[in-house]
């Protein structure tokens, strides 16, 4: 039987140390910051992300060079015979294109990888898949196969605090920033495959913002996630949040648990390439198919 080693990228929220536990590699993304380069859990962590945002900086995403990501194959795969590469969804950065193009060029049967559009929570998942279908005894193409056949089979509802980074992206108007910002609107926001997209833009208050992504996801599981045979439970879900602050995340848990009748729901900060573009204060549930083994 051959050896998988699965790599990952830190935009999945799996830390360094996380990583080793689960016996995985993650590459760290990096970001500039005034002009100045730090890499994701090695030389930036989520406080001082934050730090740096809620204090004026310039904050921007970019993704590891392929001499690097090669370099990481290259090193796996003196100890594997095969490397399942899952990184963030093609729709939201570049990094996983070149990826793609470098594996077909160089490392043909050798590194796969999993364009899946994740991101996040959903991307935790695959890899937490991914792990289990080798502890399984699948082939790598089988589980590649697996992973594609579920890619658009996920959601992420993100209600935002705050207009103020969306406006900086681009993502709205000034203009609708500034009558959003005086009429307090916390809008939800979908990641849906390729794009961060806008959902449900007129919410006034949190709790709102809370049921309007209850009742989504729930209609995510009712819909296009409901199987033939009308089973709805074989799903994940999945809450993150932005900031340095988990509580409220933790009471939307506790709501959540309740409205779908499940235990096994884990909190996790949201990644840091969303956070530049929406800011502290945003709460997501995510939800996602599972995968039969």
């Amino acid at each position: 039987m051959s050896k998988i080693g699965v790599l990952t990228d830190s935009n999945s929220g799996i830390t360094q140390d996380e990583g080793k536990k689960l016996g995985i590699r993650v590459i760290p993304m990096p970001f500039f910051i005034n002009g100045e380069e730090y890499l994701e859990d090695i030389n930036l962590t989520q406080e001082g992300f934050y730090e740096k945002l809620l204090g004026g900086a310039s904050v921007s995403t970019s993704q590891p060079s392929i001499g690097y990501v090669n370099s990481i194959w290259d090193e796996m795969l003196t100890e594997y015979d095969h490397v399942i590469y899952i990184p963030m969804s093609s729709g939201l950065s570049k990094s996983c294109e070149s990826a793609l193009l470098s594996a077909k060029a160089s490392y043909e049967g050798k590194v796969y990888v999993v364009d899946n559009q994740r991101i996040s929570v959903t991307q935790r998942q695959s890899v937490l898949d991914t792990i289990e279908m080798i502890k399984k005894g699948y082939d790598v193409e089988t589980i590649v196969s697996k992973l594609m056949e579920n890619k658009m089979h996920s959601d992420i509802f993100i209600m935002v605090d705050t207009l103020k980074y969306l406006k900086q992206g681009g993502r709205i108007t000034p203009t609708a920033a500034a009558l959003g910002g005086l009429l307090k609107i916390k809008p939800v926001l979908l990641i849906k495959g390729e794009k961060l997209d806008s959902f449900k833009m007129r919410n006034r208050t949190l709790e709102n913002a809370k049921e309007i992504m209850i009742k989504a996801i729930k209609n995510c599981i009712e819909g296009y996630m409901k199987d033939l045979d009308g089973r709805t439970d074989n799903v994940h879900f999945g809450i993150a949040y932005t900031g340095t602050d988990k509580s409220f995340a933790e009471e939307f848990k506790e709501m959540v648990q309740k409205e779908f009748n499940s235990t096994d729901i884990a909190v996790y900060p949201l990644s840091l390439s969303v956070s530049c573009h929406i800011g502290p204060g945003a709460l997501a549930l995510a939800v996602s198919k599972a995968i039969e083994l």
